[in-house]
């Protein structure tokens, strides 16, 4: 199999999913799980569902967080490609085709419906996916430690032309503890990543 093609396998800890790199529509990973983390949403919604090697990650990242005296909340994890069309189609009835570009993805280009997506907040922000997640005491923990649990931030600031999409300080995604250290190390998206490997 190709270097390229097993690296957009749908079920790789390390796919691509943007504007440019879609998933099926019916694609569901088969190993999701409920994440027993607190969350924002209660009860069995598929928002506190993630594939099961992120989910034991970001059980033990919140874990080593709150015996930091810390409190992040889950918001939103898994999203099937009906539920993102859903909130494609509200936002950009309600918020316009600009600002829906750059904060919300078209079904089928989320990674959320990958199950490795993880979008965390703060109790001191009300659980509100909010640029002010990055001046919370749980949002400067999460930049500065979850690359060590696997986990990078997606859409950093300064890298929205790379990315496509605006800085979310609340948006977090499993790829792994070696790519993850990678990447933070090397300060680079996983846009950038790929580049790198098509050289």
């Amino acid at each position: 199999m190709p270097l390229v093609t097993y690296f957009m396998n749908n079920d790789y800890l390390g796919i691509l999913v943007n504007k440019t790199h879609s998933l099926p529509e019916d694609y569901v990973p088969a190993d999701l799980i409920p994440v027993n983390i607190p969350f924002a949403h209660v009860g069995d919604d598929s928002r506190n569902y993630m594939r099961r090697p992120a989910a034991r990650a970001l059980e033990t990242m919140f874990r080593d967080a709150e015996a930091a005296g810390l409190h992040p909340i889950g918001v939103s994890g898994f999203r099937s490609y009906e539920r993102q069309k859903n909130i494609y189609t509200s936002n950009l009835a309600v918020k316009g085709e600009m600002h829906t570009s750059l904060y919300s993805a078209r079904p089928g280009q989320s990674e959320h419906q990958t199950g490795l997506a993880m979008d965390i907040s703060s109790p001191s922000v009300q659980s509100a996916l909010t640029a002010n997640v990055e001046n919370t005491s749980e949002g400067r923990w999460l930049r500065q430690n979850a690359a060590a649990y696997g986990f990078t931030l997606r859409y950093p600031a300064g890298k929205e032309h790379i990315t496509g999409y605006a800085y979310e300080p609340w948006h977090f995604r499993y790829v792994g503890k070696n790519l993850a250290a990678f990447l933070k190390k090397e300060g680079l998206t996983l846009e950038e990543y790929y580049q790198l490997l098509a050289l």
